[in-house]
């Protein structure tokens, strides 16, 4: 499985940008994708996932301002993310799980966030 993230860049405070990933390979039906992010000196953490049945889940720190979807048919998982703060600087990594006898888990290449003034 290859996955292949696009959509970051710099934006000033209380600005938006959409996040895209495009998963390809050997891909099976019961999978989930989702974005985390690693800011410097911090752990990796969850942002936002959606199962292929559409159940999303979301970090605390992005609800009301992320919100993520999926197009099944291109096997691409979007995040689209408003009212960017500081605090959302970050390397967001998009990642994908899929289960055939137990979870295998891929992770995309990373993009750059960077939201400042």
């Amino acid at each position: 499985v290859q996955l292949q993230a696009s959509g970051g860049g710099l934006v000033q405070p209380g600005g938006s940008l959409r996040l895209s990933c495009a998963a390809s390979g050997s891909l099976f039906s019961i999978n989930d994708m989702g974005w985390y992010r690693q800011a410097p000196g911090r752990q990796r953490e969850l942002v936002a996932t959606i199962a292929s049945a559409g159940i999303t889940n979301y970090a605390d720190s992005v609800k009301g301002r992320f919100t993520i979807s999926r197009d099944n048919a291109k096997n691409t998982v979007y995040l689209q993310m408003n009212s960017l703060k500081p605090e959302d600087t970050a390397v967001y990594y998009c990642n994908y799980k899929q289960y055939l006898l137990r979870w295998h888990e891929y992770w995309g290449q990373g993009t750059q966030v960077t939201v400042s003034s």
